[in-house]
């Protein structure tokens, strides 16, 4: 997926690198796994995160999204 629109209007893309939409989000679980792939770990062999997140980077929305490429969750940030 290299383009959405996001709900306030502003369209995301991940076409460049790097970009401020695209977040690199482990959970706990799957961060211990990989700094615990030997002493001396190759940047090349660290997995993508399970999920895709994205920020608009107008309005701050988070947008999590299913390995389909559907979104699963969206928050808000509140003021």
């Amino acid at each position: 997926m290299a383009r959405f629109q996001c709900k306030c209007g502003e369209y995301l893309s991940t076409v460049e690198a790097p970009n401020d939409v695209q977040l690199h989000v482990y959970t706990d679980r799957e961060w211990d796994c990989i700094i615990n792939m030997g002493d001396s770990i190759d940047p090349l062999s660290i997995p993508d995160p399970k999920k895709e997140v994205w920020r608009c980077i107008n309005c701050g929305r988070i947008y999590v999204f299913n390995e389909d490429n559907t979104v699963s969750k969206v928050y808000i940030i509140e003021e």
